[in-house]
């Protein structure tokens, strides 16, 4: 194959020669082709450096000696013979000091590495001042140079080299990276090319390049293979190479890993990620979820065959041992208390309500003093979280991160174009890449650059220059200071140089070059100070800095950044902690941000797609929502309030419709729960505790459900209840409430005890919202038994009186209890529902079915995504969702990250300078290039672009080799810094060889570097780049400093926690190993921040913390449930195990219906298990009184009784406002709050309901030995309600006689009524 491409190009190699003109006709060793200058090249316009030109000369080459030799030492010690040898040179004095300048500029890129340092500098050492010159060199092109007669100027000439060497050299350099940027060095140095592009061949076209702004004329390279000649005598230069892992000299090291993949030690790729648990080709969990579901339902199935054929027997009554008494004695003495407490309430009603509207008026009080919490850091961080302590030390030493305003144009549907360069290829341009957008970004620009906002506070006006982030003049910047990333900082932002034209050359052709050629070159290039076309712009932004083409353009394949569907603008803004003043200014023209393109969308609408946002716009966007759903939140409590009042009252006749109604008792009930609700708020402002917009929004829920069931609770009973024969009406009273009041308190005292250790919690949300939860129940209780009773007192005197309800100043005059009205909900329990449940055939499908319901909620909680993502929290009509749209589908880069180091490191000593750099020298495992290795697997480290290294860079700028590090030696200002651009004699370099700075040399030179800005002699200056990076104090110890790398592209929120686990770990292994660094303080540590950390840490460790808080939830409901059901194990378990079932299918419908888990449904979950308490304990508690001789019958019994308490005071309370929740704007509150909320209460309803009677007419507790004599009130309460039922008779016989005798003792009932009321 070699000899196959020999010929060819031997042959084309010898056509070019003799194609040339004869203005080398000498090819021999010895023998120069040019030498000494003759003037400046006049086909050269604008140039960057000195654009000199050799005169044509070829002659024999001349002997070095004195300084010449000296300098060529220092230069090209290549070229230097050995002492005894003379030593002979084709460039003069000048010429070779004009040499050291251009190796200079490079080497302050390519010195990193020696070896490709060396290499290149020996390239340009070989063509100007080698003395075989000639046997290479060919001249093609000179011109006459007049101030000498008879002299030629060379414009134009060729080189040849082998093949082999122009690649070894070209390899060397091309893995050299470019800390400030984190990219290849290369990318600089190959024109159009970029570094994925860049070959041997265009890299040295490059250097060839007169158009570059460096090449002084042009070389034409040709690359020659072993055993092609080119005739004529030349001999391609074939000249000792340096392979990157080789050190040059002895007092050398090779490149390091980062600069060159063969000094990297072997990388041993990061373990893949487990793969799913499987059994065969099955979901494992899945598996395991039908097992446990398959044994379950088989021992279930089989206890019940076992049982088959033997009837239920009616069960004796437990015999009363130590626990059973104890808790007999317990429930006597809480009905003893509640008796008294009942009646002496109901003497005294007034004076008892007065007491309450005072108690609850002054905690709420407090409310003045209510701090609402909106930042999304304050909600769900924790103060003392490791993320909080992490961005307080970021902020403290570097001040808070940047806020960006971001626009995204884009083009949909508009055709592109092929455009064809005469200079640079042809490319496909996207139909957004096209001049009248890129005006019309210009022109935006322009605006914003114009635009001033009215900060009130403040008092003045504010511009973009008071706001924006300037990196290179950071203390009196203008608007052309400010940092802008766009696609036209490639022109500066100055339309004239979008507009320009100019005649290209190329060979004996002309083209015209535009702004395409321009952008096609600086986008491959955005480092150059000037493109290789006619049109000699620079590629660098306004401001001075680069702009990267990844953060400009967004959409293209690969590099073809042509063919990019997305123009990105990017200002960037300083940021100021909460209480400067100057966040106000920032905030201000923020504002006036989003109103200018605000405008320009709706002027370009029809032409292009502008999405947009600013650091503000998150949050103004969930405040606009919390307004605009107030009217939904109040038509929710509006239909609440309207439910209550209605199904409250008892109606018996429709004349007495007024006196029976109770909206009055209602509203009251409402304001019980509301003064509760307030009280609690008040009481957390007084003691200091913010409180937020998710508890006004879901506490109020919480405790309408609690509080209403133990209303219709206590009112339903009162009514069903019957006075007995010389009873008052106060004691009567207190006998309903202590016969339902042990039933509350379990409800209420479990619910607050749930919340109180649910406020363990380190989300402060979750925390704050347990706690005024806990109290708003609590006093929910409180009030219910003071104020709300009082109520009912009142209540049933006026009813007795005959007064109308809402009036009671008018009446009917009849006076006397209503008796029983109509009632729906509980004949159909009765009559239908549970013989149908507690049916012998339906009773075990029952429970197999919610069996099966748990092992699937089990499954499904496994595939519940975990996370919140930002475009959840928006409303549906935001312009942001369009801004996130657009983000994750076009950009190419993700956020910043940092990776900063602590207090108590020794950058200054050797140690602990090379276990941080990346250059030769350097650590393998040094803390740049462990970044470097990370970013080789993006998948796992989610890093793509590598650290940016203020120690490398500082390390480059203290070379000897380049003009960076100077001070003056003499004058006014010796000792001072001495710029690089100064021409100053007294001007001294800091270092006289290439060496490591002394501790001393480190601390002195470093704020020289911090504060020197990049230029064309020293592109490594520190402003700009590394000013922000490094925190020292007074004595200049470096208190942190900071390494910046970018994230790949995330685009959900379980992409955002995985790389910041990444991210930790690999800080982790980091700190590990800085810390074997003589002299590091052990407290020492190295840790990763980026804005979002503060806001998906909490994603880390949710799981665990939910499990643990609704765990910590449901202890003290089983054992509050013990221990007021008289220590019922059984009773208790029931409990336990239905409320856990309900979060098992709760969160299996989760991940049905897409709503994900994270820290607002942590908060739903653990209001859930106070809704399920609300379900299920009243069932319970009234099943473990019940006296009913069977289970079943216990059962049944419970579930009419409660059952339609519980569904009318805990069910219908919740749906009716809920369901109106569907309607609001934000989807947080349509996810969170209607659908979680509805799969609880629906979830809650059917256990409550439907299982946990069948699982009691199973498990349930033989009935108790009574503890003492019941009243006679009570046995009519019991003959009434229960054993006058005749579904629980003893015997079924006679049922259809005994509902007609009921039934005729009604109508009689209700004509002895009519009779009275006539009398009356």
């Amino acid at each position: 194959m070699a000899s196959s491409l020999a010929l060819p190009a031997a042959l084309l190699a010898a056509l070019l020669a003799l194609a040339s003109p004869s203005l080398t006709p000498t090819h021999q060793a010895g023998v120069c082709a040019f030498y000494g200058e003759c003037g400046t090249n006049p086909e050269v316009n604008v140039s960057l450096v000195s654009s000199r030109v050799p005169c044509l000369s070829n002659t024999p080459a001349r002997v070095a000696s004195g300084a010449l030799l000296a300098l060529l030492r220092s230069v090209c010690p290549e070229l230097v013979r050995g002492d005894n040898d003379t030593t002979r040179v084709c460039c003069t004095y000048g010429q070779l000091v004009a040499l050291r300048f251009s190796v200079g500029l490079s080497g302050a890129v390519l010195a990193r590495c020696p070896a490709c340092a060396r290499n290149f500098a020996n390239l340009y050492c070989h063509n100007i001042c080698s003395p075989d010159q000639s046997l290479f060199t060919n001249v093609t092109r000179v011109t006459d140079y007049a101030p000498v007669p008879g002299a030629r100027a060379v414009l134009e000439y060729q080189l040849f080299y082998r093949s082999h060497y122009a690649e070894a050299a070209f390899a060397s350099c091309q893995g050299v990276r470019l800390p400030a940027t984190g990219g290849y060095a290369i990318a600089t140095m190959c024109g159009r090319y970029g570094a994925q592009l860049c070959t041997a061949q265009r890299w040295l076209d490059f250097q060839g390049d007169k158009n570059n702004g460096l090449a002084p004329l042009q070389i034409d390279f040709h690359l020659l293979p072993n055993g092609s000649e080119p005739g004529q005598d030349i001999a391609p230069l074939d000249a000792p190479v340096w392979s990157c892992d080789q050190a040059p000299s002895a007092d050398q090291e090779p490149c390091s890993c980062q600069d060159c993949a063969q000094a990297c030690p072997p990388v041993v790729p990061p373990a893949d990620p487990p793969p799913p648990f499987r059994v065969g080709q099955a979901d494992g969990a899945l598996v395991i979820c039908i097992l446990i579901f398959a044994v379950l339902a088989l021992v279930f199935l089989v206890a019940v065959l076992c049982r088959r054929g033997t009837a239920e027997v009616p069960q004796k009554p437990r015999g009363r041992g130590r626990s059973e008494r104890a808790g007999d004695n317990w429930h006597r003495a809480l009905e003893r208390a509640f008796r008294w407490w009942g009646t002496a309430v109901a003497s005294h009603p007034v004076a008892v309500l007065a007491v309450a509207v005072l108690a609850t008026g002054g905690l709420s009080a407090g409310l003045v003093t209510l701090r609402l919490t909106t930042d999304p850091v304050e909600l769900w961080s924790a103060p003392g979280s490791r993320a909080r302590q992490e961005k307080a030390f970021h902020d403290r030493h570097f001040g808070p991160f940047l806020r960006t305003n971001q626009v995204i144009v884009t083009a949909p549907g508009r055709p592109g174009l092929t455009y064809n360069s005469a200079v640079l290829g042809t490319k496909n341009f996207s139909g957004v890449l096209a001049e009248d957008v890129l005006r019309a970004l210009l022109e935006l620009q322009d605006t914003l650059a114009a635009a001033t906002a009215w900060a009130p506070r403040a008092g003045r006006n504010v511009s973009l220059q008071d706001v924006c982030y300037a990196p290179l003049n950071p203390t009196e910047p203008g608007v052309g200071d400010c940092a802008v990333s766009s696609v036209t900082q490639y022109f500066q932002n100055n339309g004239s140089h979008l507009a320009l034209t100019a005649t290209q050359e190329v060979g004996t052709d002309k083209a015209t070059v535009d702004w395409h050629d321009h952008l096609m070159y600086c986008v491959n290039s955005p480092l150059s100070f000037k493109d290789i076309t006619a049109l000699e712009l620079s590629c660098m932004a306004a401001y001075g800095g680069p702009v990267f083409p990844y953060i400009a353009l967004g959409g293209y394949r690969d590099s073809e950044y042509t063919e990019a569907e997305a123009l990105i603008v990017t200002y960037s803004l300083n940021n100021f902690a909460p209480g400067d003043p100057r966040l106000e200014w920032v905030q201000s023209w923020e504002r006036r941000f989003l109103q200018v393109v605000r405008d320009f969308q709706r002027q370009h609408g029809r032409n292009l797609s502008v999405t947009f946002m600013a650091e503000r716009s998150l949050e103004d966007e969930i405040n606009r929502t919390s307004g605009e759903d107030i009217p939904v939140f109040a038509t929710s409590y509006l239909l609440v309030f309207v439910y209550i009042a209605l199904a409250l009252g008892e109606y018996t006749a429709w004349r007495r419709v007024l006196v029976e109604s109770k909206v009055t008792l209602a509203l009251g009930g409402i304001a019980v729960v509301l003064g509760a609700v307030l009280a609690s708020m008040g009481l957390l402002a007084l003691l200091g505790l913010p409180s937020s917009l998710i508890i006004i929004e879901v506490v109020p829920f919480l405790v309408l459900a609690v509080g209403a069931d133990n209303i219709f609770i206590f009112v339903q009973e009162f009514q069903q209840s019957q006075r007995e024969p010389g009873e008052t009406r106060e004691q009567h009273l207190g006998r309903v409430l202590a016969q339902v009041a042990p039933s509350m308190l379990l409800c209420s005292l479990s619910e607050a005890v749930c919340f109180l250790l649910g406020a363990l919690s380190s989300m402060p949300a979750v925390r704050t919202f347990a706690l005024t939860a806990a109290l708003a129940i609590a006093f929910d209780f409180v009030l219910q038994m003071s104020g709300f009773v009082a109520l009912v007192a009142l209540d049933n005197r006026r009813q007795e009186a005959g007064r109308f309800d809402l009036c009671c100043c008018c009446g009917t005059g009849t006076g006397g209890p209503g008796g029983a009205g109509a009632r729906l909900l509980r004949p159909f329990l009765e009559r239908y529902y549970t013989p149908l449940l507690l049916h012998p055939l339906v009773r075990p499908a029952v429970v197999l079915l919610f069996l099966f319901l748990a092992c699937a909620g089990l499954f499904l909680l496994l595939q519940v995504s975990v996370g919140l993502d930002q475009e959840l929290a928006l409303p549906e009509d935001s312009y942001m969702l369009q801004y996130f749209s657009a983000l994750n589908r076009y950009l190419a880069v993700g956020v910043p990250t940092y990776f900063i180091t602590t207090g108590g490191y020794n950058f200054s000593s050797a140690n602990g300078t090379n276990a941080i750099c990346s250059s030769a020298g350097c650590d393998t495992d040094s803390l740049t290039q462990t970044i470097q290795l990370a970013t080789l697997f993006p998948n796992v480290s989610y890093l793509a672009i590598p650290a940016t290294s203020w120690v490398d860079d500082f390390l480059d700028w203290l070379n000897p080799m380049g003009r960076c590090c100077r001070f003056h030696q003499s004058g006014v200002d010796e000792g001072k810094f001495c710029p690089s651009t100064s021409s100053d004699l007294s001007c001294r370099k800091c270092l006289q060889w290439m060496r490591r700075p002394t501790a001393e040399e480190f601390q002195r030179f470093l704020p020289w570097f911090l504060q020197d800005r990049p230029t064309l002699h020293c592109a490594k200056g520190g402003l700009g780049a590394y000013d922000t990076a490094v925190s020292m104090d007074a004595n200049g110890t470096i208190l942190a400093s900071r390494f910046m790398a970018y994230q790949r592209p995330l685009r959900t929120s379980q992409e955002f926690t995985a790389a910041l686990r990444a991210a930790r770990a690999l800080a982790e292994r980091i700190t590990h190993t800085l810390r074997k660094v003589p002299g590091t303080d052990p407290a020492f540590r190295v840790f990763p921040y980026t804005v979002t950390y503060v806001y998906y840490e909490q994603y880390l460790t949710v799981v665990y913390e939910g499990l643990m808080t609704l765990v910590l939830c449901l202890v003290p409901t089983f054992a509050v449930s013990f221990l007021l059901l008289g220590m019922d194990l059984r009773s208790s378990l029931a409990t336990l195990l239905t409320i856990t079932m309900v979060l098992l299918d709760t969160v299996g419908c989760m991940a049905l219906w897409s709503v994900p888990y994270n820290a607002v449904a942590l908060i739903n979950l653990v209001a859930a298990v106070g809704i399920s308490v609300e379900f299920v304990s009243h069932i319970t508690c009234a099943f473990a009184h019940s006296r009913q001789p069977t289970r079943v019958a216990r059962a049944t019994e419970a579930t009419v009784t409660m059952g339609s308490k519980v569904v009318a005071g805990v069910a219908m309370t919740n749906l009716p406002g809920v369901v109106v929740l569907a309607f609001a704007k934000a989807r947080l509150v349509q996810i969170f709050f209607f659908r979680l909320n509805l799969i609880i209460t629906l979830v809650g309803l059917a256990h409550g309901l439907v299982f946990l009677p069948v699982l009691l007419s199973y498990i349930g507790p033989r009935p108790r030995v009574p503890a003492g004599e019941d009243t006679v009130g009570d046995r009519a309460r019991g003959a009434g309600l229960v054993l006058g039922n005749p579904y629980f008779k003893d015997t079924e016989k006679d049922t259809e006689k005994d509902k007609d005798t009921e039934k005729d003792k009604d109508t009689e009932k209700d004509k002895d009524e009519e009779g009275v009321s006539g009398k009356g």
